[in-house]
């Protein structure tokens, strides 16, 4: 991980200057509420043709499609576990979003990520134990994508940003 910056900050991922963003969606792709509404209304029409043409994602999995009126040239959607009490391979589930994110980023040479809190919202994964997963999935996956020099953890609360910036700073 030798010249990355990992970072996180407050605010709105569709506003972020990075080559790709995150998209925590559904497994349809075509939209939803939370951080997948806001991306698809950032983007404009053009992602929801895009995302149709993938014919969903697993949980798990993830795709990429253009970016479109985002600043961001990509997104990267993935698709993180619903809670179920943690007994149900949700944290496998979880970090492999975060691993097929970074695969993707990597072959296609992007320099620059951001992530939201997957599977914190309407998902209910408690978000201590998602933003622990994220943190040490993408530290080990890291050097798997060696073009990325810049990753950020975009977090819609300061309760979610002061658990990134602990994590971080261990």
């Amino acid at each position: 991980m030798t010249g990355v910056v990992l970072r996180c900050e407050q605010g709105d991922i569709t506003c972020l200057q990075v080559d790709a963003i995150v998209n925590a969606a559904n497994s349809a792709l075509l939209g939803g509420g939370g951080v997948d509404g806001a991306i698809h209304r950032a983007a404009g029409p053009q992602l929801l043709d895009a995302c149709r043409a993938l014919h969903g994602c697993p949980v798990g999995e993830a795709r990429l499609t253009p970016g479109f009126r985002l600043p961001a040239r990509w997104v990267i959607h993935t698709v993180g576990p619903v809670w179920q009490g943690g007994q149900r391979g949700e944290a496998g589930l979880l970090a492999a979003c975060y691993r097929h994110c970074l695969e993707l980023a990597g072959n296609h040479r992007l320099t620059s990520l951001a992530f939201p809190c997957i599977s914190t919202g309407v998902y209910g994964y408690p978000r201590q134990a998602a933003a622990a997963i994220a943190v040490h999935t993408v530290t080990i996956c890291l050097p798997r994508a060696p073009s990325i020099r810049e990753l950020v953890f975009c977090c819609h609360s300061p309760d979610e940003l002061a658990i990134y910036q602990g994590l971080l700073a261990a």
